[in-house]
């Protein structure tokens, strides 16, 4: 469990002191499939990294599993989140000079596993992600929603407990997108905790409910309460069904 009580977290900028959380509180069960929204500047980013065990309070407690983060060493940071907490982002962060095999790899080199091992799981992991056939493919060989996958396998390799997706579809268009967040939900129903940040409502959908953060303070909405969770997406996907429709149509005549 993750659990946040009375959270402040200030930034100096020159003579001023920013406070990018005002006293949060919030409780992440195991296995839960949580959404973070808000407006641009509200401290979404600002909670991922406290949740994700990046940063700590200047003042209220962040504890995972039990365990006061305050308390650790920036080694043991570090350690902890190799063990129990995978990255997913926005812009896939993949290093380009390697391949996708290589860039799931990676996390595993630092936990100290055989390069066997390390090469197995990769293989395997990005098998289920439908990328058996693009093991030897660099980054910029791969589409936008093959590097999403990459990314997540990567955030797997050390079968994390958690995973931290920032805008995870914000890179791809509509359908690859879905595809990703199916992704997301398949393994959340596996047990995997999953946090999102995202400004997106349709892919909320997903989530089971939404932690609304607005001027540093966190608060838990259910769905129907906070959002209004048109599914845009069908939206599109029918004016587009339409226009080719038309087009044909217009191929007949």
């Amino acid at each position: 469990m993750i659990k946040l009580d009375e959270v402040v977290k200030e930034y100096r900028m020159g003579e001023n002191t920013v406070q990018a959380l005002r006293g949060s509180d919030l409780e992440i069960e195991s296995g839960d499939f949580v959404a973070i929204m808000g407006p641009s500047g509200s401290g979404k980013s600002t909670l991922m990294n406290m949740v994700g065990a990046l940063d700590i309070p200047t003042r209220g407690k962040v504890e995972l599993d039990g365990e006061d983060l305050s308390t650790l060493t920036e080694n043991e940071l570090a350690v902890l989140r190799s063990k129990k907490v995978g990255f997913v982002f926005q812009k896939f962060n993949l290093i380009s000079s390697m391949t996708a095999q290589e860039n799931v790899a990676l996390p595993m080199l630092f936990r100290g596993k055989s390069r066997k091992k390390r090469m197995e799981r990769s293989e395997k992991l990005l098998t289920e992600m439908g990328l058996g056939d693009r093991l030897g493919h660099m980054p910029s060989e791969l589409s936008g929603g093959q590097q999403q996958r990459v990314s997540i396998a990567r955030a797997l390799a050390n079968d994390p407990d958690i995973l931290l997706a920032d805008e995870p579809t914000g890179n791809l268009d509509t359908d690859t997108g879905d595809k990703v967040m199916e992704l997301l939900e398949d393994l959340n129903k596996e047990g995997k905790t999953i946090i999102m940040v995202t400004h997106d409502p349709h892919d909320a959908q997903y989530a089971e409910y939404i932690v609304d953060i607005t001027d540093g303070v966190t608060e838990r909405k259910e769905k129907e309460e906070s959002y209004d969770l048109t599914d845009r997406r069908t939206d599109k996907k029918e004016e587009k069904a339409s226009k080719q429709e038309d087009e044909a149509s217009d191929g007949d005549k």
